[in-house]
């Protein structure tokens, strides 16, 4: 009977140990389990923030690439633009050639060429008299 009581106390002696076991495994794991929590908070506080630095990054690269594609795009429109605002001009000016009207240089010559007539003409006239003095006239010579 020896055997047998040495057998079952064997037994529970290996029970009372792997209960004793689990019940370090779960505190292990518990402590365990506490610092890997931490340390991945941690890791995804690291990764959060340089996630955030790379999206400033790259967020300020393509702001500067769309506004250096815009400000290019704008110069071709512009000159563009300047090319055929021209080119209009030309065809108007032309037409308006044909048609006989004169351009702005030419009635802007014409104009001066007008006024400095219009001066020399007023030189050459007579001083005017005053009205009492053209009736006075008017009234002596139908007198005589």
């Amino acid at each position: 009977m020896s055997d047998k009581k040495d057998f079952q106390a064997d037994v529970k002696d290996s029970a009372n140990k792997i209960w004793l076991a689990g019940l370090g495994a779960l505190a292990a794991a518990e402590e365990e389990g506490s610092k890997l929590f931490k340390n991945l908070v941690e890791r995804g506080e690291s990764l959060e923030n340089r996630g955030r630095e790379r999206y400033v990054e790259v967020k300020d690269t393509v702001k500067d690439t769309v506004d250096n594609a815009t400000d290019e795009a704008k110069q071709r429109v512009g000159g563009t633009w300047d090319k055929v605002e021209e080119r209009v001009d030309d065809a108007v000016t032309a037409a308006l050639g044909r048609l006989g009207v004169p351009s702005r240089d030419e009635i802007a010559t014409l104009t001066r060429r007008v006024e400095e007539l219009t001066a020399v003409v007023e030189q050459l006239k007579p001083a005017k008299k005053s009205p009492r003095a053209s009736a006075k006239t008017a009234a002596k010579s139908t007198a005589n």
